[in-house]
């Protein structure tokens, strides 16, 4: 009778030397792998040469003649509540149907 560390020892998976197709498949994606990294590297600085070499100071925009835009509110000063404050969220909600 076999004990449970014979059974637990045993090759129930073939012979692991014959058939060796690991090592040409782990070559093949490593240079896979290698080429999309050079090129994912050549597009992006492509990219940053395409970028000014500086930017447009942050502040408020001057609208045309230098006077100063402003900002009107779209709802004329009224507000409506779509929802319920505390209503439920996420997979909270019910689904209806």
């Amino acid at each position: 009778m076999l004990t449970a560390a014979q059974v637990l020892a045993q090759n129930n998976f073939g012979d692991t030397r014959t058939g060796g197709l690991a090592g040409p498949m782990g070559l093949f994606l490593i240079i896979l792998l290698a080429t999309a990294t050079v090129l994912l590297i050549r597009n992006m600085n492509a990219r940053l040469r395409r970028l000014p070499d500086r930017f447009p100071a942050s502040g408020r925009p001057t609208g045309a003649g230098g006077a100063d835009l402003e900002a009107t509110d779209p709802t004329d000063g009224t507000f409506t509540q779509e929802s319920a404050p505390n209503g439920p969220n996420g997979p909270q909600q019910r689904r209806n149907g």
